[in-house]
């Protein structure tokens, strides 16, 4: 939806992206949906080798890994010498940094009139029940709602193209099979209190969003470089 945007040039000037950064690019489901739809070359860049492995044999089945350099790093280390990129995309990343500083720093990566496509978590309720303010204060406390970030990015310098939360089946599509493999997992590590910790943290994640999801969500912001 956001590339399509991008594509059209929508409020402005078609982009057409030729250098993307692709920050925190996990294991590459969106890495391989920019390849395969611009005609850019993607540099992304990741923390974690064994994702970084998962993109390598995605890239290669799906034929595009000749327009995707993999780079093992810290974002924290990107540099401005290392642009000027037309697109910089990051799903579910910027919280690293912080919105406002991820911004802040990722301007000068940009080419004038560049693009950048980020998702944060945000409040969608100005009044979220206690118990769901209590579990984001431990897990996410810096989260803050949607005028806050849309402020954000008015004064880091950049012009808002547009922005729209992800809609709710989208998170059930990973977290009902999460779910039922929460189940199984419990029956194998019956006795191993770590593990057991772990798997009763996840689902206490899935509870709060089963329970709160009108109060919150992950919002796509769309943007470029003034």
């Amino acid at each position: 939806m956001m590339l399509t945007a991008m594509s059209r040039g929508e409020g402005g000037p078609v982009l057409r992206p030729t250098r993307i950064l692709d920050i925190g690019c996990g294991n590459g489901a969106q890495t391989i949906f920019l390849a395969q739809h611009t005609d850019g070359s993607i540099l992304a860049v990741d923390n974690h080798q064994p994702f970084l492995g998962e993109l390598q044999r995605r890239a290669t089945a799906a034929g595009v890994s000749g327009k995707i350099q993999i780079s093992l790093r810290d974002m924290r280390t990107l540099e401005k010498d290392e642009g000027p990129f037309d697109l910089i995309w990051s799903e579910g990343a910027i919280f690293i940094l912080g919105f406002r500083e991820g911004l802040a720093a990722w301007h000068s990566l940009l080419a004038p009139g560049g693009g950048l496509a980020v998702s944060e978590m945000a409040w969608l309720r100005s009044d979220p029940p206690g118990e769901c303010r209590r579990f984001f204060a431990e897990v996410h406390p810096a989260m803050t709602g949607v005028d806050a970030h849309l402020n954000a990015i008015e004064t880091c310098g950049y012009e808002i193209i547009g922005h729209f939360t992800e809609p709710e089946p989208a998170w059930w599509e990973l977290y009902y099979p999460l779910e039922e493999r929460l189940r199984s997992l419990r029956k194998r590590y019956a006795s191993d209190a770590e593990r057991l910790s772990v798997i009763e943290a996840i689902q206490a994640e899935i509870d709060i969003y089963r329970k709160y999801s009108a109060c919150y969500g992950n919002v796509f912001y769309l943007m470029r470089r003034r």
